[in-house]
């Protein structure tokens, strides 16, 4: 029999906590998806072959949590037998699959560092980043073998290439991931990790210079995928199939691959196949709940709903949320999914300095669903999610009210904020606010009573016109609610009276007539006040978005830096 005994302490000593030490690591999840949710299925979309028009034919591939944590295990193995050591960074170029999943949980596992990097970059800027974060193994998709040879010369410190998925022919220095994986027995021991090692790096998008490069801990990840996953967040659980189209270069596709494996999640990959009617027909069959992606998608899934739905041959998709993040969405977009076809969008804000999840747009009890003001709010990036905090500065560091109205520098802080960047000096990204460090987003917002935050422009977006501060955001939302209209961005241009003037740069959706200035004005006129307005507009064949879903508004300020405004009625 066992007897434990009292110690009775003295009233003046300390009270410590009883509670265990226990260390947050990614090796939870791994572990958590192997035991518990070994049999919950994982779907990949993934190129087959080529069709007469040379585009690429989807093939479903069907595997387990299970089937995917031995694997994630056997790469650990492989990784360590390869000599990758605690801290050193992996590489994956990839897109959405269930090898990429593997890699991770794979990676971190046995004290890697896994290394998303962007699959749209030029390879130039692909070599330059592999370089910055000196990775020791690039695992790259057969899609992409081209790149491998400008790889093997530009990049030094890869000491191994191994290609996800089958080649038509080898390619020397190369290894095939499959038959690699097979000569590995799984990890045995996980190594002895920290919550505060390193475990992932994502580069920014790189918009104004090198991208810099963030480095997340297992401990963030873990707070992370356990805040993202309620309700009033992602609202992710076991009896969800979740299809992640934000690409997993892209902040960890938002951190949902790590928070399904973590909740049970079944996952669906869509892979490189993401157009509106692709995904339709994927939502369609695979029974999809939840979804995540950028504006760009979600406008060619409603062309295409629309489409079938006037043809009288409407999708059933039992969706119950798209989270729509990585820009804002109009208000017209929001609307559209809802009245036609009873979806709602959810609207979700981060950054790659924020792991990313920071807000989440959720509708408060006492707003109607179907509402105006429900509308109105669902166009705003949403509360923060708990951890987090926001606040709003001044030009001169002063705190600004939360009415709403106020426009200001957001500032941004919790545990899974970056504290700084890897590798630079960046102490203008970082401001102290009684006491404590905040991020400085770059992002020009508002903040309400309610704790609602709306991205009213990035700082470098701002039009200043006669003093007076104008934002690009809005206007563009609500230029893409004209019926003629597909995309818009407004930049500033030079004007010798007023220093900047809006100016509107239009993509018309197919076959339409574009609308005179006076209608657009019109269009406009309700909902900003005159001075706002743009003074002229440029209808273009299209206009140029970056990798992550932004328009690239440095491109289009440099190809109108000369313009010449010849309408001036609308002036502050």
């Amino acid at each position: 029999m066992s007897h434990s005994t009292t110690h009775q302490p003295s009233s003046s000593a300390p009270v410590h906590s009883t509670m265990m030490p226990a260390q947050l690591l990614i090796t939870e999840i791994l572990e958590r998806a192997r035991l518990l949710y070994r049999e919950r299925e994982i779907v990949s979309m993934l190129p087959v072959g080529r069709n007469e028009q040379g585009q690429p034919i989807a093939g479903r591939h069907s595997t387990t949590y299970g089937e995917v944590a031995q694997r994630a295990l056997q790469l650990a193995s492989a990784l360590q037998a390869a000599g990758v050591q605690k801290g050193q960074r992996v590489a994956t170029l990839a897109v959405n699959s269930y090898r990429h999943l593997e890699a991770y949980l794979g990676i971190p596992a046995m004290g890697g560092v896994l290394h998303t990097v962007n699959i749209r970059l030029h390879p130039q800027q692909i070599a330059w980043i592999i370089n910055h974060a000196a990775d020791k193994v690039l695992l790259i998709d057969n899609m992409f073998a081209a790149m491998i040879p400008v790889l093997q010369v530009a990049c030094p410190t890869l000491e191994k290439i191994v290609v996800l998925g089958p080649l038509p022919q080898a390619i020397a220095g190369t290894e095939d991931y499959d038959a690699w994986l097979a000569q590995y027995e799984p990890l045995a021991q996980y190594p002895d990790l920290l919550e505060t090692d390193a475990a992932g790096m994502c580069y920014t998008s790189g918009t104004t210079g090198n991208p810099k490069a963030v480095v997340y801990s297992h401990r963030s990840t873990i707070l992370h995928s356990l805040t993202s996953a309620p309700r009033d967040a992602l609202n992710v659980s076991q009896t969800d199939t979740v299809l992640p189209i934000v690409p997993m270069f892209h902040v960890n596709a938002w951190g949902l691959p790590y928070t399904c494996a973590m909740y049970g999640s079944r996952l669906v990959f869509s892979g490189p196949f993401n157009d509106g009617a692709s995904l339709a027909a994927l939502m369609q069959k695979e029974q999809v709940v939840i979804t995540a992606g950028v504006p760009t998608i979600w406008m060619g899934l409603l062309q295409e709903l629309d489409r079938a739905k006037a043809a009288g041959t409407p999708y059933q998709l039992p969706l119950e949320r798209l989270v729509c993040g990585g820009a804002a969405a109009p208000e017209s977009l929001i609307r559209a999914f809802y009245e036609h076809h009873q979806l709602k969008v959810v609207h979700a804000w981060g950054m790659t300095e924020t792991h990313p999840l920071g807000t989440s747009s959720i509708r408060p009890a006492d707003v109607p669903e179907g509402s105006d003001e429900y509308f109105q709010l669902s166009a705003k990036q949403g509360i923060p999610v708990p951890l987090v905090q926001l606040e709003l500065i001044g030009e001169q560091g002063e705190v600004l009210p939360h009415d709403g109205k106020t426009m200001g520098q957001l500032l941004v802080r919790g545990p899974w904020v970056t504290q700084s960047y890897y590798g630079e000096d960046a102490a203008d990204s970082f401001v102290t606010l009684n006491g404590q460090n905040w991020f400085v987003t770059g992002d020009i917002a508002t903040l309400d009573e309610r704790g609602f935050m709306h991205i009213e422009d990035r700082s470098k977006d701002l039009i200043k016109s006669g003093g007076e501060w104008i934002s690009s955001v809005d206007m563009e939302n609500e230029l893409m609610a004209h019926p003629s209209i597909l995309l818009a961005a407004v930049i500033a241009v030079s004007d010798p009276k007023w220093d900047e003037r809006p100016l509107a740069v239009v993509r018309l959706k197919d076959d339409v007539q574009p609308p005179t200035h006076a209608e657009l004005t019109d269009f406009l006129a309700s909902k900003f006040a005159k001075w706002w307005l743009p003074d002229a507009y440029e209808f273009v064949d299209d206009i140029p978005i970056g990798s992550t879903g932004k328009f690239l508004k440095r491109e289009l300020r440099e190809k109108y830096k000369d313009y010449k405004m010849e309408r001036k009625e609308s002036k502050p």
